[in-house]
């Protein structure tokens, strides 16, 4: 029935928050792969789970987008070159009285033109992530083989393939790979009611897993600024190392905080906490001659199942904690 108040010193925690903490990808290093191009799929090249590197290919499609863009810019390279040739030597000619100024500046216009024409034409490729040799081989006039790639835009594991052979594709639209970096992690953790003001930004953080027992360290950096409706709790983002991968997306983990204020008070269980008729705070204190007292006390955070007493309590001091609502009751007879 008694407990003795005890003193800390130590750094603030808030315990276990709950079943409601949800692994999820760190969406600061996970992208959805869209289809760069219409078409329908020739051949998949990964599977999930695969590890890829930056620029590595994913799919194959058959697009005609592709072909039209490749065409596009070698004539766009061509008709460029030609028409440089023609302005240089248009200037020559000027010289000597050859041609008119009028004509040569309007050969330097349509160099200039033609010029820009390649460039949009090789940016439309560098947007199809036409890789660098390809372009070379364009540019020289050598051939190239029309086939659409779908290519990873970061290194990370294939975790989402969303596409099978022979689907078509439309371009910019059609999503098709989910690819993370699984090294890192973001577990979603909910925060109820007064537990929320325990929390800041930078703070530390342990994650804990059912499945095989494994603790993780991770750090407090977002705290959203809405109430959720639904559960009516604060969604706290906490950044977590995965070393080994085990870690996954929709896991359900539990989460311990770390504050980083330091506190002098006492902590004493939750069951010892009375209320009085104008609803303030008090425990039972145990008196020498073995009767119970009201001690007024004020309520910091809570940890668990435990109260932080920052005033109200000496360490050392004796209190009811299971069964105080009778002595409550029998004073009040």
């Amino acid at each position: 029935m008694g407990a003795t108040a005890s003193a800390i010193t130590d750094a603030k925690i808030n315990g276990q928050i709950g079943q409601l903490n949800i692994v999820d990808f760190d969406n600061d290093q996970a992208t959805s792969v869209l289809a760069p191009f219409s078409g329908p799929v020739s051949r998949l090249l990964v599977s999930p789970g695969q590890r890829v590197s930056k620029g590595e290919p994913l799919a194959i499609v058959d697009s005609p987008d592709f072909a039209a863009a490749v065409d596009a810019y070698r004539k766009a390279v061509s008709s460029a070159q030609t028409l440089r040739r023609l302005a240089d030597l248009d200037k020559d000619l000027v010289l000597h009285n050859g041609v008119a100024q009028r004509e040569a500046a309007q050969a330097e216009t349509d160099a200039v033109n033609a010029e820009a024409d390649r460039e949009a034409a090789l940016q439309a490729l560098v947007s199809l992530h036409v890789p660098a040799d390809t372009l070379k081989d364009i540019r020289e006039g050598r051939p190239v083989r029309f086939e659409g790639m779908i290519r990873s835009p970061i290194a990370g594991t294939v975790v989402e393939k969303l596409i099978t052979p022979g689907q078509l594709l439309e371009g910019g639209t059609t999503p098709c790979f989910t690819v993370a970096d699984l090294s890192r992690v973001w577990v979603m953790a909910q925060v109820f009611g007064s537990d929320l003001a325990s929390v800041s930004l930078g703070d530390t953080a342990e994650i804990l897993t059912d499945q095989s027992g494994n603790r993780f360290a991770g750090r407090v950096d977002n705290i959203a600024a809405l109430v959720d409706p639904d559960t009516r709790s604060v969604a706290v983002r906490v950044v977590a190392e995965n070393p080994g991968r085990v870690l996954r997306k929709q896991m359900y983990v539990r989460v311990r905080l770390r504050a980083r204020e330091e506190s002098s008070g006492l902590v004493v269980p939750v069951s010892s906490i009375l209320r009085d008729d104008e609803n303030l705070p008090f425990v039972y204190l145990v008196q020498r001659d073995g009767s119970f007292a009201r001690q007024h006390v004020t309520l910091g955070y809570r940890s668990g199942e435990q109260y932080d007493i920052p005033e109200g309590l000496h360490a050392g001091d004796e209190i009811v904690v299971d069964g105080g609502i009778f002595v409550q009751f029998i004073q009040n007879q």
